[in-house]
């Protein structure tokens, strides 16, 4: 009897577990199925940049992303925003930390103020280790994109600061090449003024503009015969009011005291700024390769158009050009939407489809994609330099707290307003507000 009890109690058992196997395995089946309905069911990925829409032709990011996306994942719609730099900074923190941000955003790299590091530390960019592509990605652009090992964006490329300038407008004062160093930079400058030509249209009233002179010359002032020295500035053991830097500012300034630049800079928009150069009203302007396709739109006047570095070394010394890694894609880590967002990515970055194919030819960075040759022939000359002798810096506020290039910007504004404040008290006014936010 007892050996009775024990094999139904045995068989019970057996039966319970079946049953079970079976209930689970039609769960499974059931979730499996959900997943594929899942797949299928329409989701909108926000995407949210800082930049204006292309003047000519479509934009990249605002129409042929989201209508090759449309076209590879049928339920996926890719809706984008792109906003103005400060706008842009201002608005994609307050919404992620909210909770409301983008699924994709524009993220800048680890060394920049508010750049990667802090929005990895904050928990609003995911942890992008899991991406396919990552063995084409330069290993320096993949690091500079990376905090603690793993990188939380996808670098778009590597950014230039230069001049683009007018070739004919050169010409005409006897110069068919860039001058190579400050002086002779200065003399073409004041040939351009005497023939009544404005040398460099800067649309100052954006002050973040300011910047891209005065870190090229930095570059060739500061930093050649010392590349530790913003490593140095972080450990107390050197001063932003360095002669070095004074002397940067010094040659940025003389370009305003001499009227080689536009009359009223202050109250000309960047905007307004590319408008004069493209119309043929001034000879040159101060910006980045990023604004390739506004410098290259057509305008009033129909010019060949150039790149080179502002010369801001001194006679036989070699020109240093202003390079960093470009922004890039960052995804939110709180998106419900976070799978879909990286089949986004992984399609952008994948090598060989159209929507890669359209990234590389729209893309006005120099690629750190493995295998892609040098798309803009307008940036050869500097991407040759860069490559050829390695004589580069990187943007100065990239080892600088948030904050230390607003001041610089407010007051070199000073200067060009005409008031009485010397390179001096722009440099110690930096080192003040660098004091102030550095924590060792």
């Amino acid at each position: 009897m007892k050996n009775r009890k024990r094999l139904w109690t045995l068989t019970l058992v057996l039966l319970m577990t079946f049953l079970s196997a079976c209930s689970s395995s039609g769960q499974e089946q059931n979730s499996s199925d959900n997943a594929g309905d899942d797949a299928n069911k329409p989701i909108t990925l926000t995407m949210m940049l800082s930049g204006n829409k292309a003047s000519e032709g479509e934009d990249f990011e605002l129409e042929t992303l989201p209508r090759l996306v449309k076209e590879k994942f049928p339920n996926i719609n890719l809706e984008v925003q792109k906003l103005p730099d400060d706008q842009y900074n201002t608005s994609v923190r307050t919404k992620l930390a909210a909770g409301q941000g983008p699924d994709i955003f524009w993220i800048f790299p680890k060394n920049s103020a508010g750049g990667v590091i802090d929005f990895a530390k904050a928990g609003f960019a995911a942890d992008l280790s899991d991406l396919k592509f990552w063995d084409n990605i330069s290993q320096g652009a993949k690091e500079d994109m990376s905090v603690d090992g793993k990188p939380y964006g996808v670098s778009g490329g590597i950014a230039f600061l230069g001049a683009y300038y007018n070739k004919e407008l050169l010409q005409q004062v006897g110069y068919s090449e860039f001058p190579k160093d400050w002086s002779s930079f200065l003399e073409l400058c004041q040939k351009l003024k005497d023939a009544g030509i404005t040398p460099i249209a800067m649309g100052d009233k954006d002050p973040w503009v300011i910047q891209f002179g005065m870190y090229q010359i930095a570059a060739n002032m500061v930093y050649p015969e010392d590349m530790d020295f913003d490593v140095k500035l972080q450990k107390g053991e050197t001063s932003l009011t360095d002669p070095k830097w004074i002397e940067t500012i010094s040659r940025y300034k003389d370009l305003y005291d001499k009227g080689y630049v536009v009359k009223n800079s202050l109250g000309i928009g960047s905007a307004q700024s590319a408008q004069l150069f493209i119309d043929g009203k001034a000879a040159m302007t101060l910006t980045g390769t990023w604004d390739y396709a506004s410098m290259t739109s057509k305008g009033a006047a129909d010019f060949t158009r150039g790149f080179a570095s502002l010369p801001g070394n001194d006679s036989g010394k070699p020109v240093y050009v202003s390079a960093a890694t470009s922004a890039g894609y960052a995804l939110n880590a709180k998106s419900a939407n976070l799978d879909a967002a990286k089949q986004v990515l992984n399609y952008l970055f994948d090598g060989q489809s159209e929507l890669f194919k359209a990234f590389v030819a729209s893309n006005s960075s120099i690629s750190v994609y493995k295998g892609v040759s040098l798309e803009r022939e307008l940036f050869k000359e500097v991407n040759d330099n860069y490559q050829e002798t390695g004589n580069s810096v990187y943007f100065s506020n990239q080892m600088w707290p948030a904050g230390v290039s607003d001041v610089m910007q407010a007051k070199f504004a000073e200067i060009i307003a005409g008031q009485k404040t010397t390179p001096e008290q722009v440099a110690e006014a930096m080192e003040s507000k660098f004091r102030e936010l550095w924590k060792n």
